[in-house]
């Protein structure tokens, strides 16, 4: 049920488009965001596998939505200071991305193969938004679509506060690793203006 309503806003901003062709998009609900933080006492690591997501090759749109809780580290200690200190969940639940690929057609993204993009949107972390540019790989294979994107987070630029007692031992800068494997929608789902739930 949470899922859904993660996966909701994107539907309708993605999908509710008449020009587009129902075959053009794409959707997952399991993609997966994984982040990475090097640090002199110890690194940190966590994975999201609850990650909503649709892109239209139609429009060069995408957006994705994740829960914050839905990060899961190696340590659940550190689990509880990243909700709680850090990216404070119970008051910013979800961190989304909404944009479009830059720089590549349409007709050049729905061709089978690996293609080099660059994707441009608004990250919006812990109730902040930034614009950002970052490169992308999109593959059709199998019927699926895969796509992937490595980019670095800086938490200050997200008013993400590291209390000053651990501040030297964790990295100014977070790697974040996007990987999707999205099916296509079928068309009912793209001429669907409400939602059935």
């Amino acid at each position: 049920m949470k899922r859904s309503l993660f996966l909701l806003p994107l539907l309708l901003l993605l999908l509710a488009q008449p020009h587009a062709r129902a075959q053009s998009k794409f959707m997952t609900k399991a993609g997966r965001v994984s982040f990475f933080s090097a640090s002199p006492i110890e690194d940190i690591e966590a994975k999201n596998q609850e990650v909503a997501a649709v892109l239209d090759f139609g429009t060069g749109q995408l957006a994705f939505s994740l829960p914050v809780k839905g990060f899961v580290f190696k340590r659940t200690l550190m689990q509880e200071h990243f909700n709680e200190n850090y990216m404070e969940s119970d008051k910013f639940p979800k961190a989304t991305f909404t944009g479009r690929f830059v720089g590549i057609d349409a007709a050049t993204l729905a061709t089978p193969g690996s293609h080099t993009a660059q994707v441009e949107g608004d990250l919006t972390l812990h109730g902040v938004t930034h614009r950002i540019k970052v490169p992308a790989t999109v593959e059709l294979k199998g019927g699926q679509l895969l796509a992937a994107a490595v980019f670095s987070v800086a938490p200050a630029d997200y008013n993400i506060e590291i209390p000053l007692i651990v501040r030297n031992n964790i990295a100014k800068i977070v790697s974040v690793r996007v990987a999707l494997a999205c099916d296509p929608v079928p068309a009912a789902v793209g001429a669907t203006t409400r939602p059935t739930n």
